[in-house]
């Protein structure tokens, strides 16, 4: 009888066979791997979210896929794909009404404004909070909808509003402890240019592949200018995190790294 294959096999077999693009190559196995420890992450409780990039797979790829890794990896959570303006994000359902009802109660991730009109990054005004609010409540009723029904452990769905700050609402969704802002009626440009930034990366080794790979959970920033205040608040999330990980079973080593960077552009 023919042996099952390695839990790494199974995971590049499933990434290359439901996310292959018409006359394009698949996705190498260092990738294939990488993007299952982003999704294990989430299904972890590591993070409320993760944002796909990997190809240009549709949502019906990308939930075929999350199912068989969901039977490869025996998860037991509820995992959803979330279609925002064309861009899809696989989400715990849980860990993300939690996250978000935290971030509306508690105002525990303070909202950075990086509008390209100012001379140099600050708090957003009490105004604009209260707008950026307004869309996260709006994305957490979403979300509470979509978990009401429970006779599924994958779902999906679309959601878009014109008046959505991408940039703040993907920041808060993916569980930075911080979020840029800007008026985007304005201008897209920011005005981090050559700014001190604070860079926190967050990686561990993906154990159930090998001792040697790495996995990055979070790469975020914050100004160097503003570390001050919410460095307390950070804390705090990292404190968080690390109590997750000491729960999940797919990641060791826990890394959570900081360097200060300034470059002549800044996407976000």
């Amino acid at each position: 009888m023919r042996m099952a294959d390695p839990f790494p096999q199974l995971l590049i077999a499933a990434a290359r066979h439901h996310l292959r693009m018409r006359k394009k190559k698949s996705l190498t196995s260092s990738a294939s791997l990488s993007l299952a420890g982003e999704i294990l992450a989430v299904a972890a409780g590591l993070k409320p979210a993760f944002l796909y990039d990997y190809s240009s797979a549709g949502i019906s790829q990308i939930v075929t896929y999350v199912q068989e890794l969901q039977t490869i990896s025996q998860l037991g959570c509820r995992l959803h794909v979330l279609s925002i303006a064309e861009t899809v994000l696989i989400i715990n359902l849980e860990v993300m009404q939690l996250w978000l009802e935290t971030v509306l109660l508690k105002n525990n991730v303070p909202f950075i404004d990086v509008s390209a009109s100012r001379t140099c990054p600050g708090f957003c005004e009490p105004e604009d909070v209260h707008l950026i609010k307004g869309h996260l409540f709006e994305v957490l009723s979403h979300i509470q909808a979509q978990a009401a029904d429970t006779s599924q452990m994958l779902s999906s769905s679309t959601i878009f509003s014109a008046e959505f700050n991408l940039c703040t609402l993907f920041g808060v969704l993916l569980g930075y402890p911080a979020a840029y802002s800007f008026h985007a009626q304005k201008s897209f440009e920011n005005c981090l240019s050559l700014t001190p930034l604070r860079v926190f990366t967050i990686q561990a080794t993906f154990c159930k592949i090998s001792s040697d790979f790495k996995v990055r959970f979070y790469s975020f920033s914050v100004p160097e200018l503003l570390y001050p205040a919410v460095k307390t608040s950070l804390n705090t999330w990292c404190e968080n995190l690390k109590d997750a990980f000491k729960a999940q079973k797919y990641f060791a080593d826990l890394s959570i790294s900081t360097e200060v960077v300034a470059e002549v552009a800044v996407t976000l």
